[in-house]
């Protein structure tokens, strides 16, 4: 926050209203360049994936008569290989930032949490190849994920009005260069990802206020709905151009329910909550394994390559060794149907779980008659599926979970309506296994029942949801944990249950590092310059007394609005001198923002370094304060409810003795022992 009537900026009525107009554009630009990247990523995925199959699949085809199928295996997996390699060295080598879903970092910036690199330009280009390769290499992922990072990316740039990656100013939309209101638009940028990888507008939204934003305001849902809505739009209008039915448009969800029963076995509920715990748990320690010894780039990207070879051995041995024919009927709908050592006229079903994209693999658990698979079939692929799913998720690369997750849980409830003879179909259990991964209740269910336009079911889907998720965080917390694996200062919900007895003088951090309202020049230097604090936020006091005893807080201000006056040297000699061209604006701040310039970038001369500096006028003149005694979980509630990074603790006096920061309250969660202390990173 600035104060002071040089950097104030005054609006009439007219001129928030057309503010309110701007943000309602901006948010209609988000969802249309989310829904072309979503269109773009999903035919290019189609066109390779068909590719490869097709011609594994003639491969297979040529060599079932003349022997020498392992010919067939070693094209399958040298082509996995091929794709998973390219898209793995431009995450591993390019920008690590890139791997993954991308859903836990912009969490933690929605969160509050300023992870370097996640919103840029390069990091959108990387994820987009990286899911194209991944999924198109056959691993055991989804391009769901990297969809929400992307619309997320989306919504940063185009709200700031210009790309810092290409050093390119368009001069526009400079009000909203500042992190409330960039927050804000990622919120939309994450559900317009969310609608075009479901086709689920209000989904996005309840995506966005569940999973995603911390801070949330009314007016804020209609724009995230807005935005949405535009991002299914464009995707569905653009891809029935591209498969010549233009003006049929459709919702692109992956599912239909065909009819199901709503009686559900509470057994199998529990059971696909433990499983969901499982796969958390495994993943877990691989993440630990991974951290600790496959950190260098060449021995992750090995370890892709790798995965994607025993992806395509395992499903080459699956449908080797299946014996499960059905018949090719007229209205069949598969797009690779292998016959190998079937019959003529039938076609092996194990293949039309493993030969395909995850994708196209739920649609046809699905959409595909009674019959199409036998139990032995379904319970082989789902415990095969599930271990290279669970070895997939973490690699470097840019990948989701949700569709595995999906798929292993249509499978099993597909498995489990044909045991139940007497029940037409359960195909609905298969969102506990997401419920179970990734923990998610309201959204997950509105996601489903809009992408398969069946709201006849949606109580029981959320009722199998809150029980997957109960049993789940009974065992291990879900996806939650890999910002604290990552040293992230990520803060939950609430405080830890037992965390009541802590005061905010034994979380806070001191002794502070103040300035005075006036100060000099070459101390605010040596502070910033002090690479072992990289303190981000300083009280400003009163004069110390002569026994050094802090003096009483005046304000606050920040590394990056210090470093904006060192570098337009608003010294109070130049000021008294005349020296200066002009007063300082706001606008100043806004063009700095967000990748302000190091410390070391800035020369000060040894006669500068004497000058004073009035930090007044700039400093926030009303920032946060709690008492000593204040309980951890009041100073938790601050944080989330205001959306800090610093609050000041004081004496009874009103004088400086602390500062908590996210660090400060992060650090803490519950363990085996009771509450237990983290190590978080410095930067």
């Amino acid at each position: 926050m600035i104060s002071g009537t040089a950097l104030r900026t005054d609006f009439g009525f007219l001129g928030f209203r057309c503010l309110e107009i701007t943000r309602w554009v901006i948010c209609g630009l988000i969802g249309f360049l989310t829904g072309l990247i979503a269109c773009m990523i999903d035919i290019a995925v189609e066109k390779l994936a068909g590719y490869k199959y097709l011609a594994v699949k003639q491969n297979i085809e040529k060599y079932t008569e003349l022997g020498g199928l392992s010919i067939s295996l070693i094209l399958w997996a040298v082509l996995n290989s091929a794709f998973v390699m390219l898209g793995s060295l431009a995450v591993a080598f390019l920008e690590p930032i890139a791997a993954g879903s991308g859903i836990p970092q912009i969490k933690c910036f929605l969160n509050g949490v300023k992870i370097p690199r996640v919103v840029r330009l390069k990091t959108l280009v990387i994820k987009v190849f990286g899911v194209i390769c991944s999924v198109a290499g056959g691993l055991a992922v989804g391009k769901e994920g990297p969809m929400i990072h992307s619309g997320a990316v989306v919504a940063a740039g185009v709200s700031q009005g210009r790309s810092t990656s290409l050093k390119k100013d368009f001069k526009i939309f400079e009000y909203f260069r500042r992190d409330t209101e960039k927050r804000d638009f990622v919120s939309a940028g994450a559900a317009a990802g969310v609608s075009a990888a479901f086709g689920a507008p209000v989904g996005g939204v309840l995506f966005s206020l569940e999973e995603g934003a911390s801070f949330w305001n009314q007016l804020l849902t209609w724009r995230i709905f807005f935005a949405s809505m535009v991002s299914t739009f464009t995707l569905n209008f653009f891809l029935s151009i591209y498969h010549g039915k233009p003006g049929q448009l459709s919702s692109p969800g992956l599912i239909n329910f065909g009819r199901f029963d709503s009686d559900v076995s509470s057994v199998f509920i529990v059971f696909r909550g433990v499983l969901g715990a499982l796969f958390n748990i495994i993943n877990y320690w691989l993440t630990i394994f991974r951290i600790r010894y496959i950190h260098r780039p060449c021995l992750q990207v090995m370890e892709a390559m790798l995965v994607a070879a025993v992806t395509a051995t395992v499903s080459f041995a699956m449908i080797y060794f299946s014996n499960d024919c059905q018949p090719l009927g007229q209205d069949n709908t598969e797009e690779y149907p292998l016959q190998l050592f079937c019959a003529d006229g039938e076609y092996n079903s194990m293949a039309t779980a493993f030969f395909n994209t995850p994708e196209r693999s739920v649609r046809s658990l699905f959409h595909n008659p009674p019959g199409t698979y036998n139990p032995v079939t379904l319970g082989v692929f789902t415990l095969a599926y599930f271990a290279l799913a669970v070895w997939t998720y973490g690699l470097t690369v840019s990948a989701g979970v949700f569709i595995p997750s999906l798929l292993i849980g249509a499978a099993w409830g597909r498995l489990f309506g044909i045991l139940l003879s007497f029940i037409a179909s359960i195909w609905f259990c298969c969102v506990n296994l997401t419920g179970g991964i990734v923990r998610m209740t309201l959204s997950l269910t509105v996601i489903l029942v809009e992408a398969t336009g069946n709201v006849t079911y949606g109580f029981p889907i959320m009722l199998v949801l809150m029980t997957a998720k109960i049993v789940g965080d009974y065992f291990i917390e879900g996806r939650s944990r890999i910002p604290g694996l990552q040293s992230v200062p990520f803060l939950h919900w609430d405080a830890p249950p037992t965390s009541h007895w802590l005061t905010a003088r034994e979380v806070m951090s001191s002794p502070v590092t103040c300035f005075n309202r006036v100060e000099k020049v070459g101390r605010i230097v040596d502070v910033l310059s002090n690479t072992s604090t990289n303190h981000n936020g300083f009280p400003v006091v009163s004069d110390t007394t002569e026994n050094d005893e802090p003096g009483k807080i005046c304000g606050l201000i920040l590394r990056s609005q210090l470093i904006v006056l060192l570098k337009h040297k608003v010294f109070v000699e130049r000021a008294s001198s005349r020296l200066s061209q002009r007063r300082l604006q706001l606008k100043d701040f806004r063009d700095a923002y967000p990748r302000f310039p190091p410390i070391q970038s800035i020369h000060v001369s040894q006669d500068e370094r004497e000058c004073m500096m009035d930090l007044t006028e700039f400093m926030n003149p009303t920032p946060y304060t709690v008492p000593q005694e204040t309980s951890l979980p009041r100073v938790f509630k601050l944080f989330r409810a205001l959306g800090l990074r610093h609050l000041v603790v004081v004496d009874n006096e009103n004088r400086v003795v602390g500062l908590v920061t996210r660090k400060d309250l992060a650090r803490y969660h519950v363990g085996k022992d009771g509450l237990e202390e983290l190590h978080l990173a410095q930067t």
